[in-house]
């Protein structure tokens, strides 16, 4: 393992921010070979063809000979200092027989299609192609972003979205920066505006920078199915393949999770790690990616009850990472070593291998969650019992069913017992079961003998103040 000093590596990094610069990469040049359908730009024998109903803003840079120029009803060229068409004046010896080369007339790319931009930390990292690795919802331009379209370039988006608008710090176009809402919005509808940015959801620019020195979330989450939309998974063979937050895909690698106070700074920490790891030689092939993201937190893995706020650092070396779980391993060993001066609280890593920081504590960590499911299963079970024979809650009552038979009645009409048997009445009574030893009962006269009625079915008492037959009543 790596050996790293005590003393706390100091960053002068005085006024970064955690923003990041993302540069659009399709373009709509007339220099780009790519752009014509030939594989090649035409020359002063050939024709450039446009689609006539095809939009179509077109950057110039240098002058181009051509036999002919077919524009479309709605386009525009955008031309540099110097630039623009000529014709030869007979055969251009250099140019060949001579073709009908078209400017391709594809749909407008999609703004959140994650493999169109490139991340940058400086503009001069974006000019020196020292590009960084992000998930996908954050490859594409989050809210306190700067984004980047060339200055010798020409471009056309696609900016449909869920949302109502695309929130992002600032955009440059043709090396103009626009950062105040009214400015940029004047450029949206002049015609050079609405040939490059073809949908109804406008970009608008004025999202403050992230003043959080821990980071700030990206806030695509919102558009994550439509950034994976685009995103085309490829199969993977590894053990336990990883899908971080924000990506699209399962991975093999590695993933860290870091758990920060109030001292943590995202800027410095991403400048440690590059400093103390990504030099290496070991780790030239690594694609890290770091920043804050708000993971969801479920109750025993089911119920969602919130988020909170964590460092993910994603690493990627190919199809075995190998290299992903060494490298996360120098990771969280150097985080524990100096995590107090970091601002660290705790740090975890889990790879692709099955492999994890704590995998003593995963099987704890699964009894502790069957433990609190069952509690779960039980209080869900107990409270609505306590609560109906509480009276709190009522249980709804059944509706009647006319079809089945009364079961006093049916008791009523037959003597048969449940097992066929004759029906039990119990044990003799000498005073109702024989009327002839009513008279011999002391005390009892005429009046008393007639208010009491022996039937087959009973014994009835008559009450003289009302009707026998509109009373009766069955002991």
């Amino acid at each position: 393992m790596l050996k790293t000093p005590d003393v706390l590596m100091v960053f002068c990094l005085v006024g970064a921010t955690n923003a990041l610069y993302k540069q659009w990469i399709p373009d709509t040049n007339y220099e780009n070979k790519t752009n014509w359908d030939k594989g090649d730009v035409p020359c002063g024998n050939d024709i450039a063809l446009f689609s006539v109903q095809r939009k179509t803003s077109a950057f110039v840079e240098t002058t181009h000979a051509v036999r002919e120029i077919r524009l479309p009803i709605d386009g525009e060229f955008i031309l540099n200092s110097g630039a623009g068409f000529y014709v030869v004046n007979g055969q251009d010896p250099g140019c060949g027989a001579g073709v009908t080369a078209q400017f391709k007339d594809s749909e407008s790319p999609q703004w959140f299609n994650p493999a169109l931009w490139q991340t940058a930390a400086t503009l001069n990292d974006l000019q020196n192609g020292d590009f960084l690795f992000s998930v996908h919802e954050e490859s594409v331009p989050c809210q306190h972003d700067d984004v980047v379209f060339k200055a010798l370039s020409s471009f056309s988006v696609d900016t449909g979205s869920i949302q109502s608008s695309i929130p992002v710090k600032s955009v440059s176009v043709l090396g103009k920066m626009f950062e105040r809402k009214s400015e940029f919005y004047q450029y949206l509808n002049s015609h050079s505006g609405r040939l490059q940015f073809q949908a109804s959801t406008a970009v608008t620019v004025g999202s403050p920078s992230c003043k959080d020195p821990t980071g700030c979330d990206c806030g695509n989450a919102v558009n994550h199915q439509q950034i994976c939309s685009t995103v085309t998974c490829k199969s993977v063979s590894c053990k336990m393949p990883l899908l971080p937050v924000g990506h699209c895909c399962e991975m093999c690698g590695a993933v860290v999770t870091i758990h920060y106070a109030a001292g943590f700074n995202l800027q410095n920490y991403r400048e440690r790690i590059r400093h103390l790891f990504l030099i290496l030689p070991q780790y030239k092939s690594i694609q890290l990616g770091m920043s804050k993201v708000l993971k969801s937190q479920r109750l025993m893995w089911i119920i969602p009850f919130g988020t909170s706020p964590e460092i993910q650092v994603v690493i990627l070396d190919g199809e075995t990472g190998t290299l992903s779980e060494a490298l996360a391993q120098d990771i969280v060993k150097d985080a524990r070593s100096h995590g107090s001066k970091l601002g660290i609280t705790d740090t975890e890593f889990q790879a692709s291998s099955g492999s994890s920081s704590n995998q003593g504590g995963s099987s704890a960590g699964t009894v502790v969650g069957v433990v609190f499911a069952v509690l779960l299963v039980i209080t869900l079970i107990v409270v609505p019992v306590v609560l109906i024979r509480m009276g709190v809650v009522q249980m709804p009552s059944m509706p009647s069913m006319p079809s089945m038979p009364s079961l006093r009645r049916f008791q009523r009409n037959t003597d048969v017992g449940d097992l066929g048997g004759t029906l039990d009445h119990g044990f003799d009574n000498p005073i109702f079961d024989k009327p002839g030893m009513l008279s011999d009962i002391p005390g009892l006269n005429e009046t008393e003998r007639n208010s009491i009625a022996l039937t087959q079915t009973g014994v009835h008492f008559i009450n003289p103040v009302y009707n026998e037959n509109e009373s009766d009543f069955t002991v």
